[in-house]
């Protein structure tokens, strides 16, 4: 197909979709799910815990939403799941890197998500969670293997 014709750039831009889509998805899953496992037997049940995502936008108010700001609070998940994988992407048609290396791409992608949610989105959010060393070292792996490698390795995997 020839580069310049527009079924090639449809082609592409399909190919980038379903890139981004399968990589949100998959990254999107697997955070919810360790967030559920971890928080489960600190007494958080997955309600209460989607309400604290929904609380980012909505405060304290959230926690009295029931299940309507618990399916807000998985639509936001999945909306910054979407996001990280779409600027996963972008930056991957830049730096050829990104692609070539996809496990330290996706270490260090995994590490990049933690700092920009946890040190620059969670303060300017209505919702300020309590940090821990310990809760800060799950959060950082948890970013690593649920966020940042499933990113990684689906984009270099369908964007080749």
């Amino acid at each position: 197909m020839n580069p310049s014709t527009p079924a090639y750039a449809l082609t592409n831009n399909l190919r980038a979709f379903a890139a981004i889509i399968s990589a949100g998805l998959l990254c999107g899953v697997m955070d919810i799910t360790a967030a559920f496992i971890t928080w489960w037997p600190k007494g958080v049940k997955p309600p209460r815990l989607l309400q604290g995502v929904a609380a980012g936008w909505l405060g304290p108010k959230s926690f009295n939403g029931g299940m309507a700001t618990a399916a807000l609070g998985l639509a936001f998940h999945f909306l910054i799941a979407f996001t990280a994988a779409g600027v996963f992407y972008v930056a991957s048609r830049r730096l050829a890197f990104m692609i070539r290396q996809p496990v330290v791409s996706g270490l260090l992608y995994g590490i990049m998500v933690y700092l920009v949610m946890y040190w620059l989105v969670m303060p300017l959010s209505n919702f300020h969670g309590t940090k821990t060393v310990t809760s800060s070292i799950v959060a950082i792996i948890t970013h690593i293997i649920c966020v940042g490698l499933p990113i990684s390795l689906v984009i270099h995997r369908l964007s080749r």
